[in-house]
């Protein structure tokens, strides 16, 4: 709906855009200089070869395209002016929904600028909805077009697309994006302070109506703490996930509720005991859980019969995100001309699946709305709670009335069910439930869009809710609460909740950017730090040692050495250059003088038929024997031991003086110290079987590091670990909780980092405790019941058996 204004109120509103694009063009380039001297802070930072390399790569990319994306940048934000205002301010909807497929570098450039716009929402709130409610008012409109300069979305898009126009990538701008916000927040915030004064100054609602901010946000259709500013992935409603149903084409019944279930199976599936199912704890666990979803599932079918009006994929994500854009709480909810296509791709309109997406819709707005005034209120978390249970449970009921077939009423109600078990699981702190609660809404949307989220556990819905619900519930309240692991799960609500016709994929993208955010969030503590660097190192020190010990083999394979050198080399010298090359660096001096030794003690110890040699190696030998205890005393190897392999080589040297046997060609020593001095380049990883010797007296002794804060679980010696229990070990999930009873003592501990290799794993306790169990004990542990997990069934799993209990015991409820 517009309102006929005067020219002059246009041209005011034209000009406050004018006034904001000018302010905030300017700080494009200062932008770029600031991520300039970012990328070349981190490119003149010491790290590991892979990182500086990539910091370096990072630096000459942004160097040689930043001009250019400053040109783009600025063209097209002067450009965009006229874009969002091109009809006058008013604003426009497509007369029928565009289905489309969105690939997924659109969808990862739009998660990047929606991380931008959600920061500016969050910094600029009062001041943008201030300034749209007075544009709007100058325009006589009732929202600002999608492509309005001053929705913070339109400037985030805008710089991501010249970025990726200008050649660089995506990868760049994630890694710079901390910089992009703190340069931009202050500009764009301040820009909108000015708009507003300037308004203010001309007259303009000088003084705003709070209860006017409230009806309008609702009758917008797309409400939240921004007032109300959606954005999408495209131009029109897109379909970015499931493609329609091909068995609806031919009359055939589609996956999940709308099944017929066969007259002889029950309502429900009896629950097996874990002492009936074979198998690994973890293949339990499993067949238990997926047994829980296939009793669900025949308890829905068994009693909504044959019904196949499931609304696809396309018309329940198209209509919800139309609906999200432009429906308001009294539209009606009919199909604009025409409509889209049905299940079998015809052109008959679905009026009842857009009704029904208006209305999933508008529940979630509301309820926006009100999550956040329970966020604010400061009355008893319990009464609280019972509040968003009663408020969610109402909304539920009035879209049962409205849901179109009876397989959306049962969605609504299972899914209303889940979510009462989540709200009520009082191990979740108060602020994290609030927002777990928001998810409701979106998690319907799927669920009717896509019926298989109730028939597997890797639905990225159900993978998301179980991580994060995973991570908390080992938290108290006090800890949560307002910190980044909060602030990170708002995020994640708030990104799905401005997309909602990207069904599971803006799940699965928000859920590996959470697992990223927890491998980072988990270690950031300074002793965590410490303790994963020595772990990384110990790691990667015995498993060069390995490597090379190989190498050295390769190269004396056809040499004539003594045995007892081939051992030194083999079993102390190869532990020297791997501790050399983590301690100085692969070609470091001290390493590569290390690796020379071994070429030349090679050729001190092999026969020396001709005196011009002998004498070489007495000059000589003061100063290897010096460099053999300078290496050795990198080990520990001091005093007695180092005397005794000193002996050792000093007796082999001497017969080697005697020897008749051939010597070495100086050709085969040469060759040798090349290739050591190179050794790095021959190398071949061997993965995670390699047998890492790990204890804390080691870990003292190879690094200098005091293992003190460091609880040391290495593997047992002799124990053969069954490759069940070790594969289990290997899918343990960073951010869960598990109960670890080692030597007669349990404690909470949360798996916090798992090394390079997959053989050093971090469990940390809430009271500053680390124990570092190696994969072999860590596999044993799991085997015996001695690391057990917090939680035997995940968050949506336990929250479905509940639901099946109370659909069980009160079937009516589930249509009623």
């Amino acid at each position: 709906m517009s309102i006929a204004r005067s020219a002059s109120s246009l041209q005011l509103a034209r000009e406050t855009r004018e006034r904001f694009v000018l302010a905030t063009e300017g700080a494009i380039v200062p932008l770029a200089r600031a991520i300039r001297d970012r990328l070349t802070q981190l490119a003149s930072e010491v790290s590991n070869a892979r990182a500086m390399q990539e910091h370096r790569d990072d630096f000459v990319a942004f160097q040689g395209q930043a001009t250019q994306w400053v040109t783009l940048a600025q063209a097209g934000w002067r450009k965009a002016l006229g874009a969002g205002t091109q009809t006058g301010g008013l604003t426009t909807f497509p007369t029928a929904l565009r289905l489309e497929l969105i690939g997924d570098e659109v969808v990862e450039s739009n998660i990047l600028a929606s991380r931008l716009a959600q920061v500016i929402h969050d910094k600029a709130s009062f001041e943008l909805s201030d300034l749209r409610l007075r544009i709007q008012h100058l325009e006589g409109t009732s929202e600002l077009d999608s492509k309005d300069v001053l929705k913070p979305e339109t400037l985030a898009k805008l710089l991501v697309e010249q970025w990726l126009a200008a050649g660089l990538s995506r990868e760049l701008w994630s890694r710079v994006q901390d910089t992009v916000q703190l340069q931009l927040l202050d500009v764009v915030v301040k820009a909108y302070e000015g708009a507003n004064a300037f308004l203010i100054a001309n007259g303009v609602m000088q003084e705003i109506d709070l209860k006017s901010f409230v009806r309008r946000t609702g009758n917008a259709g797309g409400g939240g703490n921004s007032g109300g500013f959606n954005s999408s992935f495209a131009a029109g409603a897109s379909t970015a996930t499931a493609p329609m149903d091909q068995g609806s084409q031919h009359g055939q019944q589609r996956p999940g509720f709308g099944a017929q279930a066969p007259q002889q199976q029950q309502a429900s599936v009896p629950m097996p005991a874990s002492s009936t199912i074979g198998g690994s704890p973890l293949t339990i666990a499993r067949q238990r859980a997926q047994t829980a979803l296939l009793s669900l599932k025949r308890f829905v079918t068994a009693r909504i019969g044959g019904d196949t009006t499931i609304v696809t994929a396309q018309n329940s994500i198209a209509a919800t995100a139309q609906a999200g854009r432009a429906t308001g709480p009294g539209s009606g909810g009919g199909n604009a001309a025409g409509g889209v296509g049905g299940v079998g791709g015809t052109t008959a309109p679905r009026a009842f699946s857009r009704t029904f997406a208006g209305a999933i819709a508008d529940a979630e707005a509301a309820y926006r709305m009100a999550a956040t005034q329970y966020m604010e209120a400061s009355g008893e978390q319990a009464t609280m709670i019972q509040q968003t249970a009663v408020d969610l449970r109402r909304r539920s009921a009035e879209l049962k009335k409205r849901a179109p077939t009876t397989a959306d009423k049962a969605t609504v109600e299972i899914v209303a069910l889940m979510f009462q078990a989540i709200l009520a699981e009082e191990r979740i702190p108060f602020s994290a439930r609030v927002w777990f609660a928001r998810l409701q809404m979106p998690v319907l949307r799927v669920a009717i869009a896509e019926p298989e989220f109730f028939g597997t556990l890797q639905h990225p819905a159900r993978m998301l809710i179980d991580r994060m619900g995973s991570c908390v519930m080992g938290f108290d309240a006090a800890a949560i609460t307002g910190s980044a692991l909060e602030g990170e799960i708002r995020r994640v609500v708030q990104v799905i909740e401005q997309y909602p016709e990207t069904g599971q994929r803006v799940f699965k993208l928000v859920f590996d950017e959470f697992v990223a955010f927890l491998s980072r969030y988990l270690t950031q503590s300074d002793s965590t730090q410490r303790v994963m660097s020595v772990a990384q190192q110990v790691e990667q020190k015995e498993t060069m040692a390995i490597q090379y010990t190989i190498e050295l083999r390769k190269m004396l394979n056809d040499m004539p050495v003594r045995d007892e050198i081939r051992e030194f080399l083999f079993k102390v010298w190869a532990e020297v250059l791997a501790i050399a090359a983590l301690r100085y660096g692969a070609q470091g001096e001290q390493t590569v003088m290390l690796k020379r030794v071994a070429s030349e003690l090679v050729w001190a110890a092999s026969a020396k038929p001709n005196r011009t040699d002998r004498a070489r190696v007495i000059q000589d030998l003061p100063q290897l024997l010096q460099r053999l205890r300078q290496g050795m005393a990198l080990l520990g190897i001091v005093d007695e031991p180092q005397e005794a392999h000193i002996k050792t080589i000093g007796a082999t040297l001497s017969d080697a003086f005697l020897s008749k046997t051939e010597a070495i060609p100086q050709a085969k020593i040469e060759a040798m110290a090349e290739r050591l001095a190179h050794l790095e380049d021959f190398v071949s990883d061997i993965g995670g079987t390699a047998d890492l010797p790990l204890d804390a007296h080691s870990i003292e002794m190879l690094l200098g590091v005091d293992a003190a804060s460091i609880e040391v679980v290495p593997d047992a010696a002799g124990v053969q670990v069954p490759e069940d229990m070790l594969a289990w070990a290997h899918e343990l999930q960073v951010g869960n909780w598990f109960m670890l009873d080692h030597n007669d003592r349990v404690s909470q501990v949360q798996f916090v980092w798992r090394s390079d290799r997959k053989q050093l794993h971090l469990f940390a306790t809430a009271d500053g405790r680390s124990f570092l169990i190696q994969a072999g004990r860590l596999a044993t542990y799991l085997q015996a019941g001695l690391l057990v997990p917090a939680e035997e069934e995940t968050l949506t799993v336990r929250a479905t058996r509940e639901a099946l209990a109370k659909l069980d015991a009160n079937p009516e409820r589930l249509l009623n």
